[in-house]
């Protein structure tokens, strides 16, 4: 009867003092995160309830697993899984805590500043250090996973007369690795592109979805994904619109007919700019940049508080004013001119036969012989 009770007693009160401790700590967690619901972090710390349990649980089990006898035979086996067991979740567990921590700081930071571009700046940064976290703290863990194994332990002496000469040998095997993980590094202390911010990159206009250690992805307009190594961003140049202040400048190019009336034009881009909500009223124009024989080009210049706005007053003006130029000045649409051409004074035309004589001489095969 002991043979039975013992077991039951040690496993089944090591699982009841977990739940118990687990919902204590649940409860005072949900009554801090109520009294003070300015902070996330309460309630972030909820999230880490299950590696908490398991850490409590596998602790208790392990320390009192001996007094449980229950099989013996394999007693070294169950205690080193328990260790396995433990190791695994309290890193899960200091994951979680530091990704609360971290998130708390990152929503104090974001609620007290209004620039965006600052904010994004941080957000950048605090998604960097929490994959470095991870990785980091999953490495110890299964190092020391690896090190509860004697044979693991005694081939550690010899690893590690050896160091020097893998580190070389691992450094130029991962040279490309390494490289992108430094960059993504310096990208993220360096304020060169953050999440959010908008870019042009090979031609294609995006937005920053993700950055991580070694790539970056960009979302473009037609919501596809556009991936490439953070390497790139710190050896080639690129455009980011989000740099510094997000207002931009834009120009529509109109190419209209040289009898275009650029005055009325003028005074309807400002008709058409005072009822965009999209414009920021800072500055507009219209002038003639450049004039062909057949066209003109006129551009138009126009300002919003960022990208987003300054696309959607190009296309404004674009659209309304030639919509305006089709109902009231038809006549300044370009246009194939067929009239006839005005002669400079003394000119003359050549008939047509002496041009077809001309054409069919430039056309004739040379002669040779005698007749040349």
């Amino acid at each position: 009867m002991e043979n039975v009770l013992r077991p039951l007693i040690v496993v089944g009160g090591a699982v009841v003092l977990t739940l118990l401790i687990g919902w204590a700590t649940d409860l005072l967690l949900r009554k801090a995160d109520g009294r003070h619901a300015e902070t996330p972090l309460w309630g972030l710390l909820r999230r880490a309830r299950i590696p908490y349990q398991m850490v409590i649980c596998a602790a208790l089990l392990r320390g009192s697993y001996d007094k449980a006898e229950l099989l013996l035979g394999h007693r070294v086996a169950v205690g080193r899984l328990l260790t396995l067991v433990l190791i695994g979740a309290a890193a899960w567990l200091v994951v979680r805590i530091a990704a609360a921590i971290v998130d708390t700081s990152y929503t104090r930071y974001a609620r007290g500043h209004t620039d965006a571009a600052r904010v994004r700046r941080v957000r950048t940064q605090v998604s960097l250090i929490m994959r470095v976290v991870t990785a980091i703290v999953g490495v110890m863990a299964v190092a020391a996973m690896l090190l509860t194994f004697p044979a693991m332990r005694a081939a550690g002496a010899s690893l590690l007369a050896s160091a020097g000469v893998l580190g070389i040998v691992a450094g130029v095997a991962a040279q490309s690795t390494l490289a992108n993980m430094f960059a993504g590094l310096q990208i993220a202390f360096g304020d060169m592109v953050r999440l959010g911010d908008t870019v042009v990159v090979d031609g294609e206009w995006g937005t920053v979805e993700e950055i991580t250690l070694t790539f970056l992805t960009v979302r473009t307009w037609d919501e596809r994904r556009i991936t490439m190594p953070v390497s790139y961003f710190t050896s080639k140049p690129f455009e980011n619109w989000s740099r510094g202040t997000p207002q931009m400048t834009g120009v529509v190019f109109l190419h209209l007919d040289h009898s275009a009336p650029i005055e009325p034009m003028r005074e309807k881009l400002r008709d058409i700019l005072r009822e965009c909500p999209a414009w920021d009223g800072r500055d507009y124009s219209l002038v003639v940049t450049d004039a062909t024989p057949n066209t003109i080009q006129v551009r138009a210049l126009v300002t919003a508080k960022d990208s987003d706005d300054v696309w959607k007053v190009r296309v404004t003006v674009r659209e309304q004013m030639i919509t305006w130029l089709v109902a009231e000045h038809p006549y300044a649409l370009p246009r194939v001119n067929t009239a006839d051409a005005i002669l400079p004074p003394g000119g003359i035309i050549p008939s047509q036969d002496g041009v077809a004589a001309a054409a069919r001489r430039l056309h004739e095969p040379p002669r040779t012989g005698r007749g040349a």
